[in-house]
C-alpha cells in the first residue's frame, strides 16, 4: 500500500475525554475510537488540536496515543499522531521517538512553525530537516489563521515533492487559488486532506482525497459516505450531502474547537463530561442544542434522499 493509498478517506482527530474530576477518562476514549471505526473511518489522529493536546501533561500523551495504537493495531486501521513544533531540533527528537515508541503510527501530523514566521524558505527547510530524520512519513500541517505562515502554491509543491512528506492537512479557511493550484499539480503519492471540515464538500470535488476533520466525530458514517460519493461520481448525492455536512460542520464550530464536539458527545452519551481545559471554556447549551438539530438532519435518510433526487 503506498502513501496516498493508506491516507485515503476521513480521519477523525480524537477528542480527550475527561471524567467528572477532570482526568483522562481513558475507558471513554477507547470506546470512542472503536466506534468511530465501527462507523467507518479509514483512521484516527492522536494529539492534534482537537484533543487539546496543550494542556495534556507528558503521562496523558503517552496515555492517548497508546490507546489510540491499541485499537488502529487491533482493528488494522490507520494511525496518525501529531508531533513536533516550531523548534525543528525538538521536532526531531520528537519524531525519532515516534518511530522509536510507536510503531503502529503511519504517520506524523507536523505544523508548520508558527509564530516565528520563518518564511517559505525556512519553511521548506524545516522540512526538509525532519523528513530526513523521520523514521515515519509526515503530514504538512498547513494552517496559516493560526501559525502566521502562509505558503504559495509554488512552496506547497515544493513540499509536495520532498521525499518522506507524504501529505498536507490543507485549513486555509477557504478555498483560494493556490488550493486549486495544489489540487490540480501534486504529484502522485501526495495526499490532500481537508483540514477545515466546512470546506470538505468542495475540496473532495476538486480531487482531495479525503480530511482530519473534527466534525465527524459526530456523523461518521455520513462523511465516509460523502468521500465515497465523490469517488464513485454519484454527484447528486455527494452535493445533496455535501451541502448538509457543511452546515453540520458550522455549527460543531460555532464555538472553539472541541467545545461543541465535546457537547454533543457528552448529550449522546459517548463521553463522561463535556469538559475542557482551560484556556477553553465550554460551549453553550444553545449551541450545542444547534449542533444536535443540524446532526438530527444529516442521518435523516428520508431528507437527503429527496434532496439527492431533486
Amino acid at each position: 500500500m503506498d502513501q496516498c493509498t493508506a491516507l485515503n478517506g476521513i480521519f477523525v482527530p480524537l477528542v480527550t475525554p475527561f471524567d467528572a474530576d477532570g482526568a483522562l477518562a481513558a475507558q471513554a476514549l477507547e470506546a470512542l475510537a472503536h466506534g468511530l471505526l465501527d462507523d467507518g473511518a479509514a483512521g484516527l489522529v492522536a494529539l492534534g488540536t482537537t484533543a487539546e493536546t496543550a494542556t495534556l501533561d507528558e503521562d496523558e500523551r503517552r496515555a492517548v496515543v497508546r490507546i489510540c495504537a491499541r485499537v488502529c493495531r487491533e482493528r488494522g486501521a490507520t494511525l496518525i499522531v501529531g508531533a513536533g513544533g516550531s523548534d525543528t531540533r525538538r521536532s526531531a527528537e520528537a519524531l525519532r521517538a515516534l518511530g522509536r515508541d510507536v510503531p503502529e503510527a503511519a504517520a506524523a501530523l507536523v505544523t508548520v512553525p508558527s509564530f516565528s514566521r520563518a518564511g517559505e524558505a525556512g519553511t521548506l527547510a524545516h522540512f526538509r530537516h525532519l523528513a530526513a530524520v523521520s523514521p515515519v512519513p509526515l503530514i504538512v500541517y498547513h494552517i496559516p489563521y493560526r501559525t502566521g505562515q502562509p505558503l504559495s502554491a509554488a512552496a506547497l509543491l515544493e513540499l509536495a515533492a520532498v521525499p518522506g512528506v507524504a501529505g498536507i492537512k490543507h485549513a486555509v479557511g477557504g478555498i483560494d487559488a493556490d488550493t486549486v493550484e495544489l489540487l490540480g499539480s501534486a504529484p502522485a503519492g501526495f495526499a490532500v486532506l481537508a483540514g477545515d471540515d466546512v470546506f470538505l464538500p468542495p475540496l473532495l470535488a476538486l480531487g482531495a482525497h479525503g480530511g482530519i476533520l473534527a466534525a465527524s466525530h459526530l456523523a461518521t458514517a455520513r462523511f465516509v459516505e460523502l468521500a465515497e460519493a465523490w469517488r464513485t461520481g454519484d454527484v447528486p448525492r455527494a452535493r445533496a450531502l455535501g451541502h448538509a455536512l457543511a452546515a453540520l460542520a458550522g455549527a460543531a464550530f460555532a464555538a472553539p474547537n472541541p467545545t461543541v464536539v465535546k457537547g454533543v458527545l457528552h448529550a449522546q452519551g459517548r463521553i463522561p463530561t463535556p469538559a475542557v481545559r482551560l484556556p477553553l471554556l465550554p460551549a453553550a447549551p444553545a449551541l450545542v442544542e444547534a449542533a444536535l438539530a443540524r446532526l438530527t438532519a444529516v442521518r435523516a435518510p428520508e431528507p437527503m434522499a429527496t434532496a439527492a433526487a431533486g
